[in-house]
């Protein structure tokens, strides 16, 4: 059940993601934000143009997470001050409780490791409970709360988690 993460920069590989992300958005948010702020969210943030943008120009890395040669979900990180941001981490339903997002944070701390990174933090919606109880197993806390206007009336009302990566 090895995992293969493919950095992504060819227009194709930008089409897959924008793809999961509409899948499994629209899948797994509806209990939590409405399905106005998840359209809204997708055109802002995981559209081809927006993607293309965020690598090509915010510094942004994004991996495909492939099982067996097919797509299984997807992540976006992007080095900042020492940390990585993981500003996007997501598996499709059919593909949940197998492990990947195991191997897939192991991925992330072995680049912190290579790139000499202290720490991985992220944003999680705070009703987001699933998510946060695994990023709690996997080392992270919360460290702090924000609420940021994104624009359309909307906001994303999130916990900042956090890990410690030991450099070598």
């Amino acid at each position: 059940m090895k995992l293969m993460f493919l950095h992504v920069n060819a227009a194709k590989e930008i089409a897959e993601v924008a793809r999961l992300a509409a899948e499994i958005w629209r899948e797994y948010y509806v209990s939590i934000i409405t399905i106005e702020q998840i359209d809204y969210m997708i055109g802002k943030f995981q559209e081809v143009p927006a993607i293309t943008d965020q690598i090509y120009h915010q510094g942004y890395e994004y991996y495909l997470i492939h099982h067996d040669n097919s797509a299984v979900g997807y992540m976006s990180a992007r080095q900042e001050e020492g940390k990585l941001f993981l500003s996007k981490f997501y598996i499709g339903k059919e593909h949940r409780g197998h492990s990947y997002a195991s191997q897939a944070l192991a991925f992330l701390e072995q680049l912190c490791k290579d790139r000499n990174l202290s720490h991985i933090w992220l944003t999680v919606n705070r009703h987001n409970e699933s998510s946060i109880a695994i990023y709690e197993k996997k080392g992270f806390r919360t460290v702090r709360e924000q609420i940021v206007d994104i624009g359309n009336g909307f906001v994303m009302d999130d916990f900042i988690m956090e890990k410690e990566i030991p450099v070598p």
